[in-house]
């Protein structure tokens, strides 16, 4: 199987678990429609795909971490939701629609992204896996969410726009912000196959996940120079705009591009050896380094 059939593949597999997800006909049915259309705007889907191969990688059963893939979307589309807001970057658009608080207003916005938060954790715990496995990935993922990853990561964002930030402040935001949610969803797949945290195994998606992210927090900085709205779904240029301090502006795009072919390189270095088929994972690297959204 190619790349692109087993990426679609396993786009398909989340997409129809999804699917599944706060369909109840109830009193706080608005809150539910609010949930679902983030969760069901599309997207890349790529922290639940990353979930499934290493879970496959690892030994685990592709069915079995569904959940867990559900789970890390259902929580990243929480943070999306949240960081639309008017009180952080209130952007109009994502995905190319309306953002969510545009739709449903901001105090459903809101509680759609706090009952998404909820029912990432209901989604692990409920998941057919050993519990010990349950409460590594929980764990994982309560790790990278918190307030030493994407809401700290969040904070470090605010408090940056209204000054220059250095390079090693700049990495440090965008690995909370965005890396650490890419981490969890890698080591996460891995955890629920049934290895521990501190495997050879769990030491390899995360160095993994540490390129990518990376590469992909530069790319997206490279992105909103050099694209357009129609194309990314949703505003561009408005770092500059904002004088924000980015990867771009304090290295330039010839070298960000530079580090985003370097960074996908070393992080196919860190599979060799540990994993025995690690071609699809590989190829996905090279795809985020070149994506065009």
């Amino acid at each position: 199987m190619n790349f692109k059939a087993e990426m679609e593949q396993c786009q398909s597999l989340v997409e129809t678990a999804l699917e599944k997800y706060f369909t109840d006909n109830c009193a706080q049915k608005t809150l539910l429609d609010a949930m679902r259309y983030s969760l069901m705007a599309g997207g890349k889907r790529i922290r639940p795909v990353l979930v499934l191969k290493f879970c496959q990688m690892a030994g685990g059963a592709v069915e079995k971490a569904l959940p867990v893939a559900c789970a890390v979307e259902m929580l990243h589309t929480y943070s999306l939701i949240h960081d639309d807001l008017p009180c952080m970057d209130n952007d109009d658009l994502r995905r190319g629609r309306p953002t969510n608080h545009k739709v449903f207003g901001e105090c459903t916005a809101t509680l759609a992204g706090d009952a998404l938060q909820c029912a990432a954790f209901q989604t692990i715990l409920g998941a057919d896996l050993p519990a010990e496995a349950r409460a590594a990935v929980a764990l994982e993922l309560a790790d990278c969410a918190g307030q030493d990853g994407m809401c700290g990561g969040q904070q470090l964002d605010m408090e940056g726009e209204s000054r220059t930030l250095s390079l090693e402040e700049v990495q440090l935001k965008d690995q909370l912000k965005t890396g650490c949610l890419i981490r969890a969803a890698c080591v996460m797949g891995v955890l629920a196959a049934g290895k521990t945290r501190d495997s050879e195994e769990a030491r390899a998606a995360a160095e993994y996940a540490s390129c990518i992210g990376r590469a992909f927090q530069i790319r997206d900085d490279i992105l909103n120079v050099t694209s357009d709205a129609e194309t990314m779904g949703k505003p561009v240029g408005n770092d500059e705009e904002s004088s924000k301090s980015t990867y771009v502006s304090l290295l330039g795009l010839e070298r960000c591009q530079e580090l985003v072919q370097s960074l996908s390189a070393e992080a196919k270095e860190h599979l060799r050896g540990v994993f025995a088929h690690t071609a699809f994972l590989e190829e996905l690297a090279d795809y985020l380094a070149g994506r065009a959204n």
